[in-house]
């Protein structure tokens, strides 16, 4: 479902831009692209030895 809200903090080309952008198809594998980038990122915060791999090795075991 999709909604046609509108954010009252977006400038009116901003919100072009974002409406366009929620209609683009995203494939499973830039998902989980995203997902194991945004895990990389916040797992970094806390440990400074994390690195993407051990981000993508612990993503491939936790999909069994």
């Amino acid at each position: 479902m999709q909604h046609k809200q509108k954010c009252a903090s977006f400038p009116p080309e901003l919100q072009v831009l974002y409406d366009q952008a929620k209609n683009i198809p995203v494939s499973a594998g830039d998902a989980e692209a995203q997902r194991q980038s945004f895990a990389y990122g916040n797992a970094k915060i806390e440990n400074d030895r994390i690195t993407p791999n051990m981000i993508a090795q612990a993503a491939d075991h936790l999909k069994g």
